[in-house]
């Protein structure tokens, strides 16, 4: 006689449901912090000369009926590199939210840029309580040069300015969001050390499939700095077996899910890979994974 896994059988359960049957949204909360939003208006809102890609616009009236459709709590706009330190779209955006309060945003300057803790005091002023975080990218080959011009990544970690950055975020109780090859967590690490109030979310679980094993061992090593986060998401076939490391390393309070998606398809494809991928984690620890720690970190009131 056939027999089917309980996984067949939930599948099957909700292959039968019927039309326009939604899966019941889980408890706690929902935050997504990975959405790169991108104007229609192309004229008022352009690409920087020195965006490293040109977007393809998506509709901020369209995220907003979905944000209402799934009862998301809130979203962390993460200001993206075509628009480089033009963050006027992401300001726009606070103006148009699903409710009040609903959007924080992180910001990207230079962070080798002497200009640069001015600005982001400039910024924050104009948008209090919404920005949360500067962006920053370490995504050069190995054998590379650090970046002193040009699209805002890959600047040196260790120069005097960088330091003089993150100590303006620290005194804004900011975050530093850092997407990182694994070859660069070491000299993460060295500089994070010398920041230990400052917040750390990696992006993308630290891409372990962008380095060696010996590199993303570094990744969870930075772990042992408590004020390091790790955003986490399936990035392939190995996705659980790697989740499960980081869930070892960083522990169920400093894990963030990283996006539910821009479509009710797309956010119930994601809760239920949740439910997979974390499937030996109990439910309330689970509940801290899927939005409850990111509103902490993120600073939302609850």
């Amino acid at each position: 006689m056939n027999t089917i896994s309980r996984r067949e059988a939930l599948a099957a359960m909700g292959a039968a449901l019927a039309p326009g049957l939604r899966a019941a949204r889980p408890a706690g909360y929902l935050v997504e912090n990975a959405l790169h939003m991108f104007a229609e208006d192309l004229k008022r809102f352009p690409a920087h000369p020195n965006a490293p890609y040109q977007p393809r616009p998506n509709s901020l009236k369209d995220y907003v009926r979905f944000v209402r459709e799934a009862k998301l709590d809130h979203t962390v706009l993460v200001h993206p590199e075509p628009y480089q330190d033009d963050h006027r779209y992401l300001e726009y955006c606070f103006t148009q939210e699903p409710s009040p309060g609903y959007f924080k945003g992180t910001c990207l300057f230079d962070p080798i840029d002497p200009q640069t803790p001015a600005r982001i005091q400039e910024l924050v002023n104009r948008n209090p309580n919404r920005i949360v975080g500067m962006r920053i990218h370490e995504t050069r080959e190995r054998n590379q040069p650090y970046t002193k011009t040009g699209s805002i990544k890959d600047r040196d970690l260790g120069a005097p300015e960088m330091k003089n950055t993150w100590r303006k975020i620290q005194e804004l109780g900011m975050l530093v969001q850092i997407q990182l090859l694994p070859y660069f967590a070491a000299p993460v690490g060295v500089l994070a050390s010398g920041f230990p109030d400052t917040p750390v979310l990696i992006d993308h679980l630290g891409w372990p499939n962008r380095g060696t094993p010996a590199e993303y061992e570094e990744v969870l090593k930075l772990a042992k700095l408590p004020r390091v986060y790790m955003k986490i998401a399936i990035l392939g076939a190995e996705s659980k077996a790697v989740l499960r490391r980081a869930y070892d390393a960083f522990g169920p309070d400093r894990l963030i899910w990283e996006s539910y998606g821009t479509t009710m398809e797309a956010f119930e494809k994601t809760l239920a890979q949740i439910n997979d991928v974390l499937d030996f984690a109990p439910e309330n620890e689970r509940m801290k994974i899927r939005g409850l720690n990111a509103m902490k970190v993120f600073r939302f009131p609850m």
